[in-house]
């Protein structure tokens, strides 16, 4: 019996920023190095929307991320994006989302976009907590 998980795909968490543009290209090779399919994933949520306070409805707020996902597709693979690729914009908190989507998963694949020990220790760290819980080995990609 191996220790080596078994899953079919490459899971990618995607946020937008630049950590995660070299998060999605370093799984994209793996995902072709093991012959697996890439399944890009983009969390999005916020505790605290309240249109009443912030101003933007829910809709609005998974349009604007909806647009970031489209563009961070846009910079890497421009018109050439990999065959068996999917992807998702789920609501929820990223790291639980994630670990979620460890299951099942070959790889998992994130970037870290370093922030600090104060808002880490604040907020918490999505890399920290999928490397100590997901349910298959986790890429940590730094920029």
């Amino acid at each position: 019996m191996s220790d080596i998980p078994t899953g079919d795909r490459v899971v990618v968490g995607v946020d937008g920023s630049a950590a995660s543009a070299e998060a999605l290209r370093e799984g994209a090779r793996w995902a072709q190095v093991l012959d697996a399919p890439l399944d890009a994933v983009m969390c999005w949520d916020s505790p605290y929307l309240d249109e009443s306070y912030s101003g933007i409805t829910p809709e609005e707020f998974r349009a604007e991320h909806e647009q970031r996902f489209a563009a961070i597709f846009a910079e890497v693979f421009g018109d050439e994006r990999p065959e068996r690729l999917t992807t998702r914009l789920v609501r929820g908190r990223a790291a639980e989302r994630l670990l979620e989507e460890s299951e099942g998963a070959r790889m998992l694949v994130v970037g870290r976009r370093g922030t600090g020990r104060v808002l880490r220790t604040v907020l918490g760290s999505v890399s920290s907590a999928l490397v100590s819980h997901a349910r298959c080995p986790v890429l940590v990609v730094h920029p």
